[in-house]
């Protein structure tokens, strides 16, 4: 395991004392929606043009709705 990977997280119990907890970086409990994935496996950047163009659709169709605009 790499030094850069590694993920310290400290946490102060109720008597006062820190507790330093080491884990991978992949597995950190802040993180909502982390996906592991293989080593130099990037998503395509074409998934995140159809999600902008899906959202930007969405809420275009919303404000479309709304009563008093142009």
């Amino acid at each position: 395991m790499v030094a850069e990977n590694i993920y310290r997280q400290e946490t102060i119990t109720d008597t006062g004392t820190v507790k330093i907890v080491e884990m991978d970086a992949a597995r950190r409990t802040d993180v909502l929606f982390r996906v592991r994935r293989e080593e130099g496996h990037e998503i395509s950047a074409w998934w995140m043009v159809g999600a902008f163009v899906v959202f930007s659709t969405t809420v275009v169709l919303l404000l479309s709705g709304v009563p008093g605009s142009a």
